[in-house]
């Protein structure tokens, strides 16, 4: 058997992720805000499809849209074989090594770095050797650097750290013979040279940067040591014994978790400090710390709570000098938090559903990070890998996709375009025929393949591809149905950010965006050899075929530059017998594919969110318009490097839709009006900050996070305080001292208020304790309908079942936490 080969991409870009405790799933028994649309059971799934609106009917509009009357785009790219064949460059790396990993050294620069590497376990000892290559044409061509790094063993682990922005910094990590410390190969020249710095640690991490000062590093030791550097690797120190977790904030700002027990064991029983002056001086912000997690200028601690093992979320808008408690359900040691998306204004939280569900609830937050509202009910988020289809779709504000598990075991694609306040199925591509998920053979949606479907291991190479500067543009593997199939899946484009879609191309794929968002570019994912590449001009619509090289390769990965906007993508893969492979590289540069720089004439406007721009409201999302300035479908031209995404915001008149439903109100189906719960009609709602009691009155809205309307409707919101009751205090947090007098005061009032009570007492807790209902929620779960609190029951843990129409079921009894 030949050698398993791998390709890992290291892109200079870092995209977010947070795990607070924040573990992964949940659905919550309890809602505080109802959606317009409950998805989440086949009934809710039914209700949606029934009343489509008007923008998710059929429509030929998003097809057609940014092309120039009677022209082909297919036609338009002419000759390219001979181009191409001119712009074709192939590399040959002749080591046995396992895996490579590639590294882009700054933006424009044109340099990258491949680390090979090869490790065979003996016993005990490891052998290994890796070897370094360079390129400072884009992969054109390559040179062999090993003896920069004196033929060190890199930890393939590690991989290749590079430095923020174009700092030029890159660091590698070796393996030394010697146990009592460590190696750095760190440079400060794109990786021309390279200067080796002796650790007196191992690094249990990798080492991390300074997002403002790439001199200075950070990184955790074996021995959970916080050591730090701000020279660049030449001297360190340690900031202190036994931490648990670092992360870097803004202006400098360190967090990071300790433990006075020194293990790390114990999570609960920690403390977050902060510090920013390196650790000359630090401050404790919060103890009883699980976990921890940054989004946007929002600081998370998931805390214990000192009752039956249960957590829950604290939020912080000044770095930790003031916290609040978010109005989220408790979970205990089998469930966790996971931010799933934040900014400054608000924050998407999932929670994990009680029981082996691998499902929960997706909250979305006001713009202080303490009121949520329920956005998304059984949200798929399995707990054995961490694995969710959260996806932000970067380039258009609000659009969000992601799974739900269906009642049947089934897992179906959902889409937001309002950051939240509303999901939809995916509109069908009108290109493709329902398959056998469905039931209804003319009547189905297009239902997206992520991380469950790589985890579950099927047919998906790559995850959805989205980039902020090729705006409305969405590349994925797909099927078309009532649920997510088992069977081979298609590649499916959009070009309007998730309203519409087609299938561009048949079976599973590698692909990349290029030029912002003029070229895309795709390899068929094979066992067998390839020699094509496919590449499109005009947004996935028409596919052109060119055979890269004479002798077919074993692909292995698709890799061009971070941030969409290069010309140059590399096939990388091998070839030979099973004795004798090679790493094979070949580059193709497509920049002379396109004849000339695009002018003026080769835009035109567009407008977001919009099917019909005769209507005087069309576009409106989140308050305002955007207007945009994109590339017609049929000029084949560069857009450069210097391409900026050109946008024209304009504000819209307030109206219900943007404001989400407030304490005591909701939504009924196919209505933007919140009603009072009939249940709460008459009562006083409250809730608890800081362990002090607030009234709050409004007549049911309150303005979606973010939302730009002016004027308009505009319902009014008013807050006062409650001084004395506060009964949603369920977990019974600590309070702040009181004087003794005022303690008489409140026990003589208690046992009054206790006597008088007692027949009310006993009427609540029949109606709303034994009923399933609380009057008061913390996290101000005020409807709830009985089908919410059945989950079914799931057999065969850890294994996908295939039923007899092809759905995916979904069944997983694993509890892991998944902050690591």
């Amino acid at each position: 058997m030949g050698l398993l080969l791998r390709v890992i991409l290291l892109l200079s870009a870092v995209t977010f992720t947070a795990g607070l405790d924040f573990q992964q799933e949940s659905r919550s028994g309890s809602s505080a805000f109802l959606r317009r649309s409950r998805i989440g059971s086949d009934p809710a799934l039914n209700r949606v499809r029934r009343s489509v609106p008007a923008w998710l009917a059929p429509s030929a509009h998003h097809l057609r849209s940014r092309r120039s009357a009677d022209q082909d785009s297919c036609k338009a790219v002419g000759d390219f074989e001979s181009k191409l064949a001119d712009n074709t460059h192939s590399c040959t790396f002749n080591d046995l090594s396992g895996s490579v990993s590639l590294a882009w050294v700054g933006d424009g620069t044109g340099v990258i770095l491949a680390l090979t590497t090869f490790q065979v376990p003996f016993f005990m000892i490891k052998f290994g050797q890796s070897k370094l290559y360079r390129s400072e044409d884009y992969g054109k061509s390559f040179k062999d650097v090993t003896t920069l790094i004196n033929s060190t063993f890199i930890r393939s682990e590690f991989g290749i750290a590079i430095g923020p922005e174009n700092s030029g910094k890159v660091i590698l990590t070796a393996e030394v013979s010697r146990s009592l410390g460590s190696r750095l190969f760190v440079s400060e020249d794109f990786g021309e040279n390279f200067v080796h710095r002796d650790l007196l640690f191992n690094p249990l991490t990798q080492i991390s940067y300074n997002p403002e000062n790439s001199s200075v590093l950070a990184v955790l030791s074996s021995n959970n040591e916080l050591w730090l550097s701000e020279d660049f690797a030449q001297t360190w120190k340690i900031i202190y014994h036994t931490v648990c977790l670092m992360k870097w904030g803004r202006r400098n700002t360190m967090f990071y978790t300790i433990s006075h027990n020194t293990s790390c064991n114990d999570r609960g029983s920690l403390e977050l400090w902060r510090t920013s002056d390196y650790g000359h001086s630090n401050v404790s912000l919060t103890s009883k710390v699980y976990s921890f997690g940054l989004g946007g200028r929002f600081l998370f601690a998931s805390v214990m709570t000192g009752m039956d093992n249960l957590r829950e979320i604290k939020v912080s808008v000044d770095q930790g000098d003031s916290w609040n408690f978010a109005q989220l359900p408790p979970v205990d040691h089998e469930r966790f938090y996971s931010i799933l998306a934040a900014n400054d204004e608000m924050v998407f939280m999932h929670v994990d559903e009680p029981g082996d569900t691998s499902c929960g609830v997706v909250y979305v937050s006001d713009d202080r990070g303490i009121v949520y509202s329920v956005s998304l009910e059984r949200h798929l988020y399995t707990a054995t890998g961490g694995d969710t289809d959260f996806t932000n779709v970067t380039s258009l504000r609000g659009v969000f996709i992601t799974s739900v598990l269906a009642k049947d075991g089934s897992v179906q694609s959902v889409v937001s375009f309002d950051q939240g306040g509303e999901w939809v199925p995916l509109r069908k591509p009108p290109n493709s025929k329902c398959d056998a998920t469905s039931k209804d053979s003319a009547e189905c949606s297009l239902h997206i393949h992520a991380a469950y479907s790589t985890a579950m291991r099927l047919n998906v190479p790559m995850l959805p591809l989205t980039e902020p500067n090729a705006v409305g543009l969405i590349i994925a593997h797909g099927s078309v149905g009532d649920a997510i199939s088992v069977t081979t899946p298609d590649v499916y484009v959009s070009d309007d950010g998730g309203y519409s879609w087609i299938k561009a191309l048949t079976g599973p794929h590698h692909y990349a965006i290029l030029d912002s968002g003029g070229l895309l570019v795709a390899v068929e994912h094979s066992a067998q050899t390839v020699d094509k590449i496919k590449f499109s001009t005009d947004e996935g619509q028409c596919w052109h075929v060119y055979t890269f090289t004479n002798e077919p390769i074993y692909f292995t990965g698709l890799a061009s530059e971070p941030g969409a906007r290069s010309m140059n993508v590399s096939i990388w893969g091998y070839k030979g017998s099973a004795l004798s492979q090679s790493w094979v590289s070949i580059t193709i540069d497509f920049r002379d594919l396109l004849t000339r720089d695009c002018g003026d004439n080769d835009y035109v406007q567009w407008l977001a969110h919009s099917d019909d721009i005769s209507d005087p409201a069309d576009g409106c999302i989140l308050g305002y318009k955007e207007k945009f300035l994109r590339l017609r479908k049929d000029s084949v031209c560069y857009n450069g490097r210097d391409y900026e995404v050109t946008t024209q915001p304009t504000p819209c008149l307030c109206t219900l839709d943007d404001f989400l439903c407030d304490f005591g109100y909701y939504r009924q189906e196919n209505s933007s009006e919140c009603v009072e719960q009939p249940d709460l009609k008459g009562t006083v709602l409250e809730y608890c900050l800081h362990g002090r009691e607030e009234q709050l009155r409004t007549n049911g809205y309150r303005k979606i996070p973010g939302d730009k309307c002016e004027g308009g409707t505009m319902p009014q919101r008013e807050e006062v305080d409650l001084s004395k009751r506060c009964v949603s205090d369920l977990l019974g947090r600590d309070q702040p001292e009181e004087g003794s007098s005022r303690t008489v005061l409140v026990v003589i009032t208690v046992i009054v208020v206790m006597l008088l009570s007692v027949a009310a007492g006993v009427i609540f807790v029949k109606k709303y304790v034994c009923g399933g209902r609380f009057l008061v929620h913390r996290y101000s779960v005020l409807q709830q309908h009985a089908e919410d609190n059945t989950a079914d029951a799931m057999d065969d843990p850890l294994e996908t079942n295939h039923s007899h129409n092809g759905k995916i079921e979904f069944h997983d009894d694993s509890d892991e936490d998944l902050l690591e």
